[in-house]
């Protein structure tokens, strides 16, 4: 039985392998230990790794992040992820992550996650932390 090539030529297991990249890897791990109703940064990610910053677990989420807890990775002002507020909001609510309501002055009236409260900052990690 020959190999089965992909339609860019290469082994498709070869590709399966590449397919996530090591950081993204990292990345999407950290987002799995965050408790739930607690939430860290892009910058905070990146920290914990002490490799690439915002922007690159930023992309990474964007890319990798739909099968991780991607609510719980968020901008630094408490801003709910453009385009996904609803569903985000949703999994805030069922988590009992600390909020600031909008007032109503302010446009859509959505809610702020509230930093303050809810930002975890990597306490009681697990075990084999990279």
């Amino acid at each position: 039985m020959s190999e089965q090539r992909s339609p860019a030529g290469g082994r498709y297991e070869d590709e399966l392998a590449q397919a996530l990249p090591e950081y993204a890897e990292r990345v999407l791990d950290v987002a799995d230990l965050i408790p739930p109703g607690r939430v860290m940064t892009y910058g905070d990610v990146a920290e914990w790794l002490e490799q690439g910053g915002p922007r690159q677990v930023g992309r990474v989420m964007a890319l990798y992040g739909g099968a991780a807890p991607w609510w719980r990775v968020v901008r630094a002002d408490g801003v709910l992820l453009p385009g996904h507020e609803q569903r985000a909001l949703g999994h805030y609510r069922a988590e009992g992550t600390p909020l600031k309501e909008a007032s109503r002055a302010a446009e859509g009236h959505l809610p702020r996650i509230d930093m303050r409260r809810a930002r975890w900052d990597g306490g009681d990690r697990a075990e084999g932390h990279t």
